[in-house]
């Protein structure tokens, strides 16, 4: 089964889109509600977003479903990433406003969840780990890149508007401290857009899991505001706002090879 695209780069950094894929398995739209299929928890256009990443030699992790099947990002024991916090779970059934994923009834049960896990999950997670393995063996140290994106106003999930760009290093704790500052100081000499580090998105799972920088793996996660680059209501993609987005996020990326 062709559950994610992995395109293999030359430099020591790879991109991981875990919330950008929109398939759904035969039979489960029916089961979700109708705001639900329209699939608006989706990272939208984030492989388009990111697509220069090619051109900087890195490699590219794509799924092809939707998170509403199997949250990549969550852990596969769905520990949830910030006690005290709403969020939502590895097979959510609960949408980011707050609303069901699910018809009555439909949700689907534990065999089910294991099920998508063995299906969805593992392969990608196989994947990522392999790639980073490939990449730490030919250059000696390999960058996780995490490419994130959410609607920049939730109330369920958080107060007030979100900053533009949120950059994410669990802390200090996923990366080295070089990285870090090197990646807030393009943050603070751009101009234009709101930032933060370490703030309301501190990394999932896949940050937190695979960053180990004793080990030469470091990981960090942006998530983006979508006003950034798409019409938030409408899904569509704004050419010329990407663009001016795409100068900062290729800073950032030329920041971790530097």
């Amino acid at each position: 089964m062709d559950t994610y695209h992995l395109h293999r780069g030359t430099a020591p950094l790879l991109v991981s889109l875990p919330h950008d894929g929109t398939a759904l398995p035969d039979g489960l739209a029916g089961r979700l509600t109708d705001s639900a299929r329209r699939l608006p928890d989706t990272d939208w256009h984030v492989s388009r977003l990111y697509g220069f990443a090619r051109e900087l030699g890195a490699s590219i992790l794509v799924p092809r479903h939707s998170r509403y099947v199997v949250d990549l990002n969550r852990p596969p024991d769905d520990a949830s990433l910030y006690p005290g916090q709403n969020t939502t779970g590895l097979c959510p059934v609960v949408q980011f406003s707050g609303e069901p994923v699910y018809r009555d009834g439909a949700a689907p049960g534990a065999a089910e969840v294991t099920a998508r896990v063995d299906a969805y999950w593992r392969p990608y997670h196989d994947a990522l780990a392999a790639e980073l393995a490939r990449i730490r063996d030919a250059h000696g140290r390999a960058v996780l890149w995490e490419g994130h994106s959410i609607r920049g106003t939730l109330p369920f999930l958080f107060d007030g508007a979100l900053p533009d760009l949120n950059l994410g290093t669990a802390g200090g704790a996923s990366c080295s401290p070089v990285l870090r500052q090197r990646l807030a100081a393009v943050l603070a000499g751009q101009d234009g857009y709101s930032h933060v580090v370490d703030g309301r998105f501190k990394g999932g799972y896949i940050t937190r899991h695979y960053g180990v920088p004793e080990t030469g793996v470091e990981a960090v996660q942006l998530e983006l505001a979508q006003r950034t680059y798409m019409d938030e209501d409408s899904f569509d993609y704004l050419p010329e706002r990407a663009a001016r987005l795409q100068e900062v996020l290729r800073a950032l990326l030329q920041a971790t090879l530097a």
